[in-house]
């Protein structure tokens, strides 16, 4: 039996790393609609950890630290630093697509896939998405539910 998260945590949730955690912060709250609900900030103005919110969402924001002591923490880094490969994608849903897409363009994120609809058959559902990437190369997809699953 799985028991309860803490209070305010979904069960999973993602940590994304930044040369200038400061800035993409900024950003994601501009132009994805995230609010900050935590910001430690550690010697020289350094994002140690963050926590930002998008409805029950949390995605953790940090400052790359390839000199930490922590050998996990040092191996950490922005697709910025890896020539722009990247690490992993991050999903959320949204109640427009279509809206979110044009105001995250007008805040300068790349658009890499405009949005479309996927419809994967009756007995199934259908989301309308689109892919962006931010200022260091995360890959974001941003999802509305159009029609769900028929009950079983």
């Amino acid at each position: 039996m799985v028991k309860p998260t803490p209070s305010n945590w979904p069960r999973f949730s993602s940590a994304v790393f930044y040369q200038n955690a400061v800035a993409a912060i900024d950003w994601l709250c501009d132009a994805f609609g995230f609010e900050v609900r935590l910001k430690v900030v550690g010697k020289d103005g350094r994002i140690e950890h963050s926590e930002l919110v998008y409805g029950e969402g949390v995605v953790m924001v940090a400052q790359e630290n390839p000199d930490s002591e922590r050998s996990w923490m040092a191996a950490m880094r922005s697709p910025r630093s890896l020539s722009g490969a990247g690490t992993q994608s991050i999903m959320f849903y949204v109640d427009d697509a279509d809206a979110h897409c044009r105001h995250a363009r007008s805040r300068g994120a790349r658009i890499v896939s405009e949005p479309a609809t996927h419809d994967y058959g009756e007995q199934y559902w259908a989301d309308r998405s689109y892919g962006a990437l931010d200022a260091e190369g995360h890959m974001w997809w941003i999802t509305q539910r159009v029609r769900n699953p028929p009950p079983r």
